[in-house]
């Protein structure tokens, strides 16, 4: 029986890539997003055994789509497939039940050997994505009922943060200083009790901040 899979990615060369990739293999492609929106919808209508995701992606990005896509669809293996090799995403990943993460420069044969583990239940993380997580998953579930509250500015550059962006890109974003940034990152991991960015975002998914 074929593997009936979704994929969402915002380029479209991507994902003719990856059209090309499954062509005439056990794979069957049911549908393409461009978003993370798009690809809940499709995921809803569709019930494919496995989802290959986009982290960076417009609307939605693909790690809050995961974790609605794990809510409503708890069968569906999820596959984050992503340019950025970062902590920060692999970690919200394993937080929130993916099934693996990928990086683009894997081959068209791990692609598929991932897929098909996927799909039959296995998880494809390797003891080395874990163990770089490992502290910030181990973070205590501190309550959200903070002793200082983080102020609103905080919450925006947690939020921003926590989706992997840089300080750069949070003072770009955010339309303010990079040392400005830097001071509320220091105040966040004050704030919440934990020691780096890793920790922070996985501290904002298990409280609900994002």
């Amino acid at each position: 029986m074929a593997i009936r899979m979704l994929i969402a990615d915002d380029h479209a060369v991507t994902r003719a890539g990856l059209r090309s990739m499954v062509q005439d293999t056990d794979i069957e492609l049911v549908a393409e997003a461009a978003d993370g929106n798009q690809a809940l919808q499709l995921a809803l209508k569709h019930h494919p055994d496995v989802v290959l995701l986009d982290v960076r992606m417009p609307e939605c990005d693909g790690i809050t789509c995961l974790g609605r896509i794990r809510a409503e669809l708890p069968k569906v293996h999820v596959l984050m497939f992503s340019a950025h090799d970062n902590p920060t995403y692999v970690a919200r990943a394993v937080a929130l039940g993916a099934a693996g993460y990928l990086v683009k420069t894997a081959s068209q044969r791990e692609l598929l050997a991932a897929i098909r583990r996927s799909a039959a239940g296995d998880s494809i993380w390797t003891r080395e994505e874990l163990r770089r997580v490992t502290g910030a998953l181990s973070t205590p579930r501190v309550s959200v009922d903070l002793e200082a509250p983080l102020t609103k500015r905080e919450s925006e550059v947690l939020k921003q943060l926590a989706l992997g962006l840089s300080n750069k890109e949070i003072a770009l974003g955010l339309s303010i200083s990079y040392e400005t940034v830097k001071e509320h990152v220091q105040h966040i991991l004050r704030k919440v009790g934990v020691s780096d960015r890793t920790q922070a975002a996985v501290w904002a998914v298990r409280n609900g901040l994002l």
